[in-house]
Protein backbone atom coordinates (compact mmCIF):
# COMPACT_ATOMS: atom_id res chain seq x y z
CA UNK A 1 0.00 0.00 0.00
CA UNK A 2 2.82 2.36 0.91
CA UNK A 3 4.41 1.59 -2.43
CA UNK A 4 1.17 2.52 -4.23
CA UNK A 5 0.94 5.94 -2.55
CA UNK A 6 4.61 6.59 -3.19
CA UNK A 7 4.15 5.79 -6.90
CA UNK A 8 1.09 8.09 -7.07
CA UNK A 9 3.00 10.98 -5.52
CA UNK A 10 5.83 10.52 -8.00
CA UNK A 11 3.37 10.58 -10.96
CA UNK A 12 1.66 13.73 -9.62
CA UNK A 13 5.05 15.36 -9.12
CA UNK A 14 6.08 14.56 -12.70
CA UNK A 15 2.77 15.95 -14.03
CA UNK A 16 3.09 19.12 -12.00
CA UNK A 17 6.70 19.61 -13.06
CA UNK A 18 5.69 19.25 -16.71
CA UNK A 19 2.83 21.71 -16.22
CA UNK A 20 5.20 24.22 -14.73
CA UNK A 21 7.43 23.97 -17.78
CA UNK A 22 4.81 25.56 -20.06
CA UNK A 23 4.40 29.31 -20.24
CA UNK A 24 2.03 31.62 -22.12
CA UNK A 25 4.03 34.52 -23.55
CA UNK A 26 3.09 37.76 -25.27
CA UNK A 27 5.09 40.68 -26.69
CA UNK A 28 7.47 42.63 -24.47
CA UNK A 29 6.59 45.98 -26.05
CA UNK A 30 3.16 47.44 -26.79
CA UNK A 31 1.66 46.52 -30.16
CA UNK A 32 1.22 49.57 -32.40
CA UNK A 33 -1.90 49.47 -34.59
CA UNK A 34 -2.73 51.89 -37.39
CA UNK A 35 -6.39 52.89 -37.48
CA UNK A 36 -8.22 51.18 -40.33
CA UNK A 37 -5.61 48.46 -40.80
CA UNK A 38 -5.35 44.89 -39.44
CA UNK A 39 -3.13 44.08 -36.49
CA UNK A 40 -1.86 40.84 -34.89
CA UNK A 41 -1.89 40.46 -31.09
CA UNK A 42 0.84 37.87 -30.37
CA UNK A 43 0.25 35.05 -27.87
CA UNK A 44 1.79 31.57 -27.76
CA UNK A 45 2.78 28.69 -25.53
CA UNK A 46 6.45 27.99 -24.86
CA UNK A 47 7.73 25.35 -25.45
CA UNK A 48 5.48 24.85 -28.45
CA UNK A 49 2.64 22.39 -27.84
CA UNK A 50 -0.67 22.08 -29.59
CA UNK A 51 -3.50 24.09 -28.02
CA UNK A 52 -6.16 22.70 -30.37
CA UNK A 53 -7.77 20.79 -27.48
CA UNK A 54 -7.48 23.69 -25.05
CA UNK A 55 -9.56 26.76 -24.23
CA UNK A 56 -8.27 30.08 -25.61
CA UNK A 57 -9.89 33.24 -24.35
CA UNK A 58 -9.07 36.83 -25.27
CA UNK A 59 -10.59 39.63 -23.19
CA UNK A 60 -10.03 43.27 -22.26
CA UNK A 61 -8.55 43.34 -18.77
CA UNK A 62 -8.44 47.14 -18.60
CA UNK A 63 -12.21 47.53 -18.73
CA UNK A 64 -14.48 47.20 -15.73
CA UNK A 65 -16.54 44.37 -17.15
CA UNK A 66 -13.59 42.59 -18.83
CA UNK A 67 -15.23 42.50 -22.27
CA UNK A 68 -14.91 39.24 -24.18
CA UNK A 69 -12.91 39.79 -27.35
CA UNK A 70 -12.71 36.20 -28.67
CA UNK A 71 -13.33 32.69 -27.32
CA UNK A 72 -12.13 29.34 -28.72
CA UNK A 73 -13.38 26.19 -27.00
CA UNK A 74 -14.18 22.60 -27.94
CA UNK A 75 -12.39 22.99 -31.28
CA UNK A 76 -14.47 25.95 -32.42
CA UNK A 77 -14.96 29.70 -32.00
CA UNK A 78 -17.64 30.47 -29.41
CA UNK A 79 -18.39 34.17 -29.72
CA UNK A 80 -22.02 34.32 -28.66
CA UNK A 81 -21.10 36.56 -25.73
CA UNK A 82 -18.47 38.53 -27.64
CA UNK A 83 -18.48 42.30 -27.13
CA UNK A 84 -20.47 44.01 -29.86
CA UNK A 85 -17.58 46.29 -30.85
CA UNK A 86 -15.49 43.24 -31.88
CA UNK A 87 -18.14 41.37 -33.85
CA UNK A 88 -16.78 40.17 -37.18
CA UNK A 89 -13.31 41.66 -36.54
CA UNK A 90 -11.45 38.89 -34.68
CA UNK A 91 -9.92 35.67 -35.93
CA UNK A 92 -7.66 32.86 -34.68
CA UNK A 93 -5.59 30.84 -37.12
CA UNK A 94 -6.71 27.29 -36.32
CA UNK A 95 -3.73 25.77 -38.15
CA UNK A 96 -1.32 27.76 -35.98
CA UNK A 97 -3.06 26.48 -32.84
CA UNK A 98 -1.41 23.12 -33.53
CA UNK A 99 1.96 24.84 -33.05
CA UNK A 100 0.94 26.60 -29.86
CA UNK A 101 0.29 29.96 -31.52
CA UNK A 102 -2.93 31.57 -30.27
CA UNK A 103 -2.27 35.03 -31.72
CA UNK A 104 -5.39 37.05 -32.47
CA UNK A 105 -5.95 38.95 -35.72
CA UNK A 106 -7.94 42.14 -35.17
CA UNK A 107 -9.28 43.69 -38.39
CA UNK A 108 -9.83 47.39 -39.11
CA UNK A 109 -8.32 48.71 -35.90
CA UNK A 110 -10.20 51.55 -34.19
CA UNK A 111 -9.11 54.12 -31.66
CA UNK A 112 -11.48 52.47 -29.17
CA UNK A 113 -9.42 49.24 -29.49
CA UNK A 114 -6.56 50.85 -27.59
CA UNK A 115 -6.05 49.17 -24.22
CA UNK A 116 -4.82 46.08 -22.37
CA UNK A 117 -5.72 42.61 -23.60
CA UNK A 118 -5.25 39.28 -21.86
CA UNK A 119 -4.70 35.96 -23.59
CA UNK A 120 -5.78 33.04 -21.37
CA UNK A 121 -4.99 29.43 -22.38
CA UNK A 122 -6.38 26.54 -20.29
CA UNK A 123 -6.08 22.78 -20.45
CA UNK A 124 -7.44 20.19 -18.02
CA UNK A 125 -4.15 20.15 -16.14
CA UNK A 126 -2.79 23.70 -16.37
CA UNK A 127 -3.46 27.28 -17.44
CA UNK A 128 -1.49 30.40 -18.20
CA UNK A 129 -2.02 33.91 -19.48
CA UNK A 130 -0.16 36.80 -21.06
CA UNK A 131 -0.86 40.53 -21.36
CA UNK A 132 -0.79 42.47 -24.63
CA UNK A 133 -0.88 46.26 -24.57
CA UNK A 134 -2.27 47.81 -27.75
CA UNK A 135 -1.72 51.42 -28.85
CA UNK A 136 -3.67 52.77 -31.81
CA UNK A 137 -2.44 55.54 -34.06
CA UNK A 138 -4.57 57.39 -36.61
CA UNK A 139 -2.80 59.33 -39.36
CA UNK A 140 -4.66 62.51 -40.19
CA UNK A 141 -4.98 64.59 -43.31
CA UNK A 142 -1.86 65.88 -45.10
CA UNK A 143 -0.91 69.26 -43.59
CA UNK A 144 -2.10 72.27 -45.58
CA UNK A 145 -0.07 75.49 -45.64
CA UNK A 146 -1.91 78.74 -46.35
CA UNK A 147 -0.51 82.23 -46.85
CA UNK A 148 -2.06 84.72 -44.45
CA UNK A 149 -0.44 87.94 -45.67
CA UNK A 150 2.46 90.04 -44.34
CA UNK A 151 3.34 91.61 -41.04
CA UNK A 152 4.52 95.22 -40.72
CA UNK A 153 8.17 94.30 -41.28
CA UNK A 154 7.50 92.37 -44.51
CA UNK A 155 7.52 88.90 -42.98
CA UNK A 156 5.31 86.34 -44.72
CA UNK A 157 2.62 84.92 -42.42
CA UNK A 158 1.99 81.19 -42.86
CA UNK A 159 -0.52 78.84 -41.25
CA UNK A 160 -0.37 75.04 -41.25
CA UNK A 161 -3.34 72.87 -40.35
CA UNK A 162 -4.09 69.15 -40.18
CA UNK A 163 -7.03 67.09 -38.85
CA UNK A 164 -7.88 63.55 -37.80
CA UNK A 165 -4.83 62.41 -35.80
CA UNK A 166 -4.64 60.10 -32.78
CA UNK A 167 -3.08 60.51 -30.33
CA UNK A 168 -2.39 64.24 -30.40
CA UNK A 169 0.42 64.85 -32.93
CA UNK A 170 3.36 67.23 -32.87
CA UNK A 171 3.49 70.00 -35.49
CA UNK A 172 6.88 71.42 -36.45
CA UNK A 173 8.03 74.17 -38.81
CA UNK A 174 11.41 73.60 -40.50
CA UNK A 175 13.51 75.94 -42.65
CA UNK A 176 15.57 75.10 -45.75
CA UNK A 177 18.41 73.67 -43.65
CA UNK A 178 16.12 71.53 -41.50
CA UNK A 179 16.30 73.85 -38.51
CA UNK A 180 13.18 74.29 -36.41
CA UNK A 181 11.19 77.52 -36.49
CA UNK A 182 9.22 78.62 -33.44
CA UNK A 183 5.46 78.64 -33.89
CA UNK A 184 3.90 81.96 -32.94
CA UNK A 185 0.37 80.69 -32.31
CA UNK A 186 -0.78 77.14 -31.59
CA UNK A 187 -4.30 75.75 -31.66
CA UNK A 188 -5.46 72.21 -30.94
CA UNK A 189 -8.83 70.53 -30.60
CA UNK A 190 -10.39 67.07 -30.47
CA UNK A 191 -13.59 65.74 -31.99
CA UNK A 192 -14.94 62.33 -32.98
CA UNK A 193 -12.43 62.15 -35.85
CA UNK A 194 -9.40 62.69 -33.60
CA UNK A 195 -7.08 65.60 -32.89
CA UNK A 196 -6.63 68.68 -35.07
CA UNK A 197 -3.72 71.12 -34.89
CA UNK A 198 -3.04 74.55 -36.39
CA UNK A 199 0.18 76.55 -36.00
CA UNK A 200 1.34 79.84 -37.51
CA UNK A 201 4.80 81.20 -38.21
CA UNK A 202 6.36 84.29 -39.81
CA UNK A 203 9.15 83.72 -42.33
CA UNK A 204 11.46 86.09 -44.14
CA UNK A 205 13.13 86.21 -47.54
CA UNK A 206 16.13 84.19 -46.41
CA UNK A 207 13.80 81.25 -45.69
CA UNK A 208 13.14 80.04 -49.24
CA UNK A 209 11.75 76.57 -48.44
CA UNK A 210 9.47 76.05 -45.46
CA UNK A 211 8.37 72.60 -44.28
CA UNK A 212 5.34 71.88 -42.10
CA UNK A 213 5.70 68.47 -40.47
CA UNK A 214 3.00 66.71 -38.42
CA UNK A 215 4.10 63.53 -36.69
CA UNK A 216 3.38 60.85 -34.15
CA UNK A 217 5.96 58.52 -32.65
CA UNK A 218 5.79 56.13 -35.62
CA UNK A 219 4.05 58.20 -38.39
CA UNK A 220 4.72 61.48 -40.16
CA UNK A 221 3.30 63.67 -42.94
CA UNK A 222 5.00 66.74 -44.37
CA UNK A 223 4.16 69.60 -46.73
CA UNK A 224 6.55 72.06 -48.39
CA UNK A 225 5.99 75.64 -49.52
CA UNK A 226 8.53 77.58 -51.56
CA UNK A 227 8.54 81.27 -50.66
CA UNK A 228 9.77 82.99 -53.83
CA UNK A 229 11.39 86.41 -53.88
CA UNK A 230 8.40 87.62 -55.87
CA UNK A 231 6.19 87.11 -52.84
CA UNK A 232 8.34 89.43 -50.74
CA UNK A 233 8.63 91.92 -53.60
CA UNK A 234 4.85 92.22 -53.45
CA UNK A 235 5.01 93.65 -49.97
CA UNK A 236 7.64 96.19 -51.03
CA UNK A 237 5.57 97.08 -54.08
CA UNK A 238 2.47 97.68 -52.00
CA UNK A 239 4.36 99.97 -49.61
CA UNK A 240 5.78 102.00 -52.53
CA UNK A 241 2.36 102.32 -54.16
CA UNK A 242 0.86 103.58 -50.92
CA UNK A 243 3.62 106.18 -50.58
CA UNK A 244 3.15 107.38 -54.16
CA UNK A 245 -0.61 107.61 -53.67
CA UNK A 246 -0.13 110.23 -50.95
CA UNK A 247 1.17 112.79 -53.47
CA UNK A 248 -1.44 112.20 -56.16
CA UNK A 249 -4.02 114.83 -57.06
CA UNK A 250 -7.63 114.94 -55.89
CA UNK A 251 -8.63 112.72 -58.80
CA UNK A 252 -6.54 109.96 -57.21
CA UNK A 253 -8.30 110.25 -53.88
CA UNK A 254 -10.12 106.99 -54.39
CA UNK A 255 -6.82 105.20 -54.99
CA UNK A 256 -5.41 106.62 -51.78
CA UNK A 257 -8.39 105.29 -49.85
CA UNK A 258 -8.14 101.87 -51.46
CA UNK A 259 -4.42 101.48 -50.82
CA UNK A 260 -4.76 102.82 -47.28
CA UNK A 261 -7.48 100.26 -46.65
CA UNK A 262 -5.33 97.52 -48.15
CA UNK A 263 -2.43 98.61 -45.98
CA UNK A 264 -4.60 98.22 -42.88
CA UNK A 265 -5.49 94.74 -44.08
CA UNK A 266 -1.79 93.95 -44.43
CA UNK A 267 -1.25 95.13 -40.85
CA UNK A 268 -4.12 92.92 -39.63
CA UNK A 269 -3.01 89.96 -41.81
CA UNK A 270 -4.47 89.41 -45.22
CA UNK A 271 -7.29 86.87 -45.13
CA UNK A 272 -7.30 85.93 -48.78
CA UNK A 273 -4.51 84.29 -50.74
CA UNK A 274 -5.98 85.72 -53.93
CA UNK A 275 -4.61 89.07 -52.80
CA UNK A 276 -1.13 87.56 -52.83
CA UNK A 277 -1.57 86.25 -56.37
CA UNK A 278 -3.04 89.58 -57.50
CA UNK A 279 -0.02 91.42 -56.16
CA UNK A 280 2.32 88.88 -57.73
CA UNK A 281 0.67 89.27 -61.12
CA UNK A 282 0.87 93.04 -60.70
CA UNK A 283 4.59 92.65 -60.20
CA UNK A 284 4.97 90.25 -63.13
CA UNK A 285 3.21 92.71 -65.41
CA UNK A 286 6.19 95.02 -65.04
CA UNK A 287 7.88 92.50 -67.38
CA UNK A 288 5.08 92.58 -70.00
CA UNK A 289 6.23 92.36 -73.62
CA UNK A 290 4.26 93.26 -76.74
CA UNK A 291 3.61 89.87 -78.35
CA UNK A 292 3.00 89.98 -82.11
CA UNK A 293 2.13 86.66 -83.73
CA UNK A 294 4.25 85.52 -86.67
CA UNK A 295 1.64 84.62 -89.30
CA UNK A 296 4.30 82.89 -91.41
CA UNK A 297 4.64 80.17 -88.73
CA UNK A 298 0.90 79.57 -88.31
CA UNK A 299 -0.64 76.25 -89.33
CA UNK A 300 -2.35 76.56 -92.77
CA UNK A 301 -5.78 76.25 -91.13
CA UNK A 302 -5.12 79.10 -88.68
CA UNK A 303 -6.28 82.62 -89.37
CA UNK A 304 -4.14 85.38 -87.80
CA UNK A 305 -5.81 88.79 -87.51
CA UNK A 306 -4.38 91.84 -89.25
CA UNK A 307 -3.11 93.31 -85.98
CA UNK A 308 -1.38 89.93 -85.28
CA UNK A 309 -3.08 89.73 -81.87
CA UNK A 310 -5.70 87.02 -82.51
CA UNK A 311 -5.64 83.53 -83.96
CA UNK A 312 -8.58 81.26 -84.79
CA UNK A 313 -9.29 78.07 -86.74
CA UNK A 314 -10.51 78.50 -90.31
CA UNK A 315 -11.60 76.21 -93.10
CA UNK A 316 -9.44 77.96 -95.71
CA UNK A 317 -6.10 76.25 -96.28
CA UNK A 318 -3.29 78.82 -96.57
CA UNK A 319 -0.14 78.31 -98.62
CA UNK A 320 3.04 76.92 -97.10
CA UNK A 321 5.63 79.68 -96.58
CA UNK A 322 9.28 78.60 -96.72
CA UNK A 323 8.55 75.54 -94.59
CA UNK A 324 8.01 77.69 -91.49
CA UNK A 325 4.44 76.64 -90.78
CA UNK A 326 3.30 73.99 -88.31
CA UNK A 327 1.67 71.35 -90.50
CA UNK A 328 -0.22 69.15 -87.96
CA UNK A 329 -0.04 70.98 -84.68
CA UNK A 330 -2.36 74.05 -84.82
CA UNK A 331 0.35 76.35 -83.49
CA UNK A 332 1.85 79.75 -84.13
CA UNK A 333 4.94 81.44 -82.68
CA UNK A 334 5.45 85.01 -81.60
CA UNK A 335 7.38 87.30 -83.94
CA UNK A 336 10.06 88.17 -81.40
CA UNK A 337 12.18 85.82 -79.28
CA UNK A 338 14.00 86.37 -75.99
CA UNK A 339 17.34 85.02 -74.84
CA UNK A 340 17.79 86.81 -71.49
CA UNK A 341 15.94 88.51 -68.64
CA UNK A 342 12.26 88.15 -67.80
CA UNK A 343 9.16 88.53 -69.94
CA UNK A 344 5.42 88.16 -69.41
CA UNK A 345 2.30 88.05 -71.55
CA UNK A 346 -1.37 87.19 -71.18
CA UNK A 347 -3.79 85.38 -73.50
CA UNK A 348 -7.57 85.42 -73.40
CA UNK A 349 -8.82 81.85 -73.82
CA UNK A 350 -12.45 82.49 -72.84
CA UNK A 351 -14.89 80.42 -74.89
CA UNK A 352 -12.21 78.22 -76.46
CA UNK A 353 -12.34 74.53 -75.54
CA UNK A 354 -8.92 73.37 -76.75
CA UNK A 355 -5.69 75.31 -76.45
CA UNK A 356 -1.99 75.27 -75.56
CA UNK A 357 0.00 78.25 -74.25
CA UNK A 358 3.59 78.86 -73.28
CA UNK A 359 6.96 79.26 -74.95
CA UNK A 360 8.99 77.26 -77.45
CA UNK A 361 12.49 77.23 -78.86
CA UNK A 362 12.91 78.60 -82.37
CA UNK A 363 14.32 75.29 -83.54
CA UNK A 364 11.35 73.13 -82.50
CA UNK A 365 10.15 70.59 -85.02
CA UNK A 366 6.99 71.92 -86.71
CA UNK A 367 6.38 68.90 -88.94
CA UNK A 368 4.13 66.01 -87.90
CA UNK A 369 2.22 65.24 -84.71
CA UNK A 370 4.73 66.34 -82.11
CA UNK A 371 4.54 65.17 -78.51
CA UNK A 372 4.88 68.55 -76.86
CA UNK A 373 7.20 68.57 -73.82
CA UNK A 374 10.27 70.41 -72.46
CA UNK A 375 12.47 67.60 -73.84
CA UNK A 376 11.88 68.85 -77.40
CA UNK A 377 11.66 72.55 -76.61
CA UNK A 378 8.05 73.29 -75.53
CA UNK A 379 7.02 74.60 -72.10
CA UNK A 380 3.23 74.78 -72.14
CA UNK A 381 -0.03 74.16 -70.33
CA UNK A 382 -3.14 73.03 -72.17
CA UNK A 383 -6.88 72.49 -72.01
CA UNK A 384 -8.31 69.23 -73.38
CA UNK A 385 -11.81 67.84 -72.77
CA UNK A 386 -12.43 70.26 -69.95
CA UNK A 387 -9.22 69.37 -68.08
CA UNK A 388 -6.01 71.39 -67.74
CA UNK A 389 -2.58 69.77 -68.06
CA UNK A 390 1.06 70.73 -67.80
CA UNK A 391 2.60 69.35 -71.00
CA UNK A 392 5.57 67.41 -69.70
CA UNK A 393 6.40 63.70 -69.71
CA UNK A 394 4.34 62.31 -68.08
CA UNK A 395 1.50 64.83 -68.21
CA UNK A 396 0.68 66.63 -64.96
CA UNK A 397 -3.01 67.20 -64.21
CA UNK A 398 -3.85 70.71 -62.96
CA UNK A 399 -6.90 70.40 -60.67
CA UNK A 400 -8.55 73.79 -61.22
CA UNK A 401 -12.01 74.62 -59.88
CA UNK A 402 -13.00 76.37 -63.13
CA UNK A 403 -11.48 76.50 -66.59
CA UNK A 404 -9.23 79.55 -67.03
CA UNK A 405 -10.55 82.55 -68.95
CA UNK A 406 -7.27 84.43 -69.15
CA UNK A 407 -3.82 82.90 -68.71
CA UNK A 408 -0.59 84.69 -67.82
CA UNK A 409 2.79 83.29 -68.93
CA UNK A 410 5.97 84.39 -67.14
CA UNK A 411 9.56 83.45 -68.06
CA UNK A 412 12.77 84.08 -66.15
CA UNK A 413 15.41 83.02 -68.67
CA UNK A 414 18.42 82.96 -66.32
CA UNK A 415 16.58 81.02 -63.60
CA UNK A 416 15.14 78.50 -66.06
CA UNK A 417 11.61 79.29 -64.87
CA UNK A 418 8.31 79.22 -66.81
CA UNK A 419 5.19 79.91 -64.71
CA UNK A 420 1.49 80.06 -65.54
CA UNK A 421 -1.32 81.92 -63.78
CA UNK A 422 -5.11 81.93 -64.05
CA UNK A 423 -5.48 85.71 -64.09
CA UNK A 424 -9.27 85.88 -63.70
CA UNK A 425 -9.39 83.41 -60.80
CA UNK A 426 -6.20 84.89 -59.30
CA UNK A 427 -4.63 81.47 -58.87
CA UNK A 428 -1.30 79.86 -59.63
CA UNK A 429 -1.42 77.06 -62.22
CA UNK A 430 2.04 75.51 -62.69
CA UNK A 431 5.78 76.17 -62.96
CA UNK A 432 8.53 74.49 -64.93
CA UNK A 433 11.62 75.01 -62.76
CA UNK A 434 15.36 74.48 -63.16
CA UNK A 435 15.12 74.34 -66.95
CA UNK A 436 18.16 74.85 -69.18
CA UNK A 437 17.61 77.43 -71.93
CA UNK A 438 20.32 77.62 -74.60
CA UNK A 439 18.58 79.51 -77.41
CA UNK A 440 15.85 82.06 -77.99
CA UNK A 441 12.40 81.38 -76.56
CA UNK A 442 9.30 82.50 -78.47
CA UNK A 443 5.73 82.94 -77.21
CA UNK A 444 3.68 80.00 -78.44
CA UNK A 445 -0.10 79.55 -78.73
CA UNK A 446 -2.05 76.69 -80.25
CA UNK A 447 -5.59 75.43 -80.87
CA UNK A 448 -4.68 71.75 -80.51
CA UNK A 449 -4.03 69.08 -83.16
CA UNK A 450 -5.20 68.85 -86.77
CA UNK A 451 -8.66 70.39 -86.33
CA UNK A 452 -10.63 72.56 -83.93
CA UNK A 453 -14.41 72.87 -84.37
CA UNK A 454 -14.53 75.85 -82.03
CA UNK A 455 -13.91 79.06 -83.96
CA UNK A 456 -13.44 81.28 -80.90
CA UNK A 457 -10.08 83.09 -81.23
CA UNK A 458 -7.22 83.14 -78.77
CA UNK A 459 -6.40 86.80 -78.09
CA UNK A 460 -3.09 88.32 -77.01
CA UNK A 461 -4.14 90.77 -74.27
CA UNK A 462 -3.24 94.46 -74.14
CA UNK A 463 -5.86 95.62 -71.64
CA UNK A 464 -3.92 95.16 -68.41
CA UNK A 465 -5.99 96.43 -65.54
Amino acid sequence: MNFFFLTLLVIIGITDSRSEQYEVVGPVDPVIALAGEDVILPCSVKPNISVVDMRVEWFRSDLKDSELVHLYEDHDDRNTNQSQSYRGRTKLNHEELQRGDASLKLSSAQVSDEGRYRCLIQSKSWSGNATVDVSVEAVGSPPVITVDGFDQSGGLLLQCESEGWYPEPVLEWLNSEGGRLSSETEERHRNEDGFGVKHSVTVYERDSKIHCRVKLKHRMLETLIIATSNMFNLWRTSVILISVAVVLSVNAGILIAVFTKNNRKFDQRLQNQKMIILQEITHLRTHTVDVILDADTAHPHLFVSLDRKQVSFGETLLEIVNGKRFNDYLGVLGKDGFSSGCFYYEVQVKGQTEWDLGVARASVNRIGLTVVSPMIGYWTVSLRNGECWARKSPLVSLPLSVNPQRVGVFVDYEKGLVSFYDVEAMSFMYSFTNQCFDEKLYPFVSLGYLRNENYTPLIICDDYF
